[in-house]
């Protein structure tokens, strides 16, 4: 069954009916969707399969920092939409994506309660981690939502979080080891390869006249894996190719803009548009300047001798 996805409470009332049924379901940013949101979410839809109640979840867009303290607001890992594919490959079945705003932050924590989890989605089982916090200036806690799920009728049930080498797996470490080419270890904690996903664009053209071929990505996603080259795997056309990704400037040709450019193992085709995704498995090396074209050439053609290497050892685990 698709994900249903309303973006505002009426929606919800539609879809469902004033004869809708209770729900099992959590709150959240979930940015990135790692290991630890997926025990979340896994609690809240084997609940809701065992008490044939609907899965659901409130998640909110923008990130509410983004609208209270733009200036230390995180760089999302994915979007809204990546987002909510997790959310249904989890096996959630509805999401309600709140626009996050000055009005919404306004709203009291037992307005909230009583607004969404209440009267909308009819909450009967809540899932959160020890340290949720919600409704204007974050006054709402764990021992709050108890005490009013005790009001309501609703159960509040605590999920710890999801440890690796002893250390809790969150939204922020996977942010740093991305932006410090850590991209196994950012796999570890997202439970799959980070990706980017957006539209090829066209590049510069450089790259096919001087070197090999590439696909040049632009994506709306706003943590990106430290300059360098990487092993990936890419999808296009909706066909899947090991590839090599460079991340950076072109700093041999003096470049300014940034791009990100692949090359697909055993792909010819010229494309110039269309959806891509792009999965980091391992990271090759920093980016750097060459002397010129050929010095530049050399080393890609190298890269592309250890990277499909590397794609095949990696393949084969």
């Amino acid at each position: 069954m698709p994900l249903a996805i309303f973006h505002s409470p009426d929606e919800w009332i539609s879809q469902f009916g004033a004869e809708r049924a209770g729900t099992s379901v959590t709150v959240g940013n979930f940015d990135g969707v790692h290991l630890g949101h997926q025990k979340i979410l896994r609690a809240v839809v084997e609940k809701a399969q065992s008490c044939r109640r609907k899965s659901a979840v409130i998640t909110f867009d923008p990130h509410p920092a983004k609208v209270l303290k733009p200036d230390a607001a995180p760089a999302m890992l994915e979007t809204i939409e990546q987002r909510c594919q997790h959310f249904a490959e989890l096996g959630v079945e509805a999401v309600l994506i709140l626009k996050f705003d000055l009005s919404l932050a306004a709203v009291s924590a037992e307005d909230f309660v009583k607004r969404y989890l209440v009267e909308t989605l009819r909450a009967r089982e809540i899932f959160v981690g020890a340290n949720f916090r919600f409704g204007q200036k974050q006054r709402g806690d764990v021992a709050m939502l108890q005490a009013l799920g005790a009001e309501d009728r609703f159960e509040v049930n605590i999920v710890e979080p999801k440890m690796l080498d002893g250390e809790i797996v969150s939204s922020s470490n996977t942010r740093k080891a991305l932006r410090e080419g850590r991209v196994a270890e950012a796999e570890r904690m997202l439970g799959r390869p980070f990706a980017l996903a957006g539209e090829i664009v066209s590049g510069s053209g450089m790259g096919r006249k001087l070197i090999v071929p590439t696909l040049n990505l632009k994506t709306p996603q706003e943590t990106l894996p430290r300059n360098g080259v990487y092993v990936t795997r890419s999808t296009v056309a909706g066909s899947s190719y090991g590839s090599v990704t460079n991340i950076g400037v072109r700093p041999t040709f003096d470049g300014q803009k940034l791009a990100i450019e692949s090359y697909l193992f055993g792909f010819s085709d010229f494309v110039t548009s269309g959806p891509l995704e792009v999965k980091f498995l391992a990271r090759l090396r920093d980016e750097q300047k060459f002397a010129g074209p050929e010095a530049l050439k050399a080393q890609v053609l190298q890269d592309i001798e250890r990277a499909q290497t590397l794609y095949s050892e990696l393949q084969a685990k």
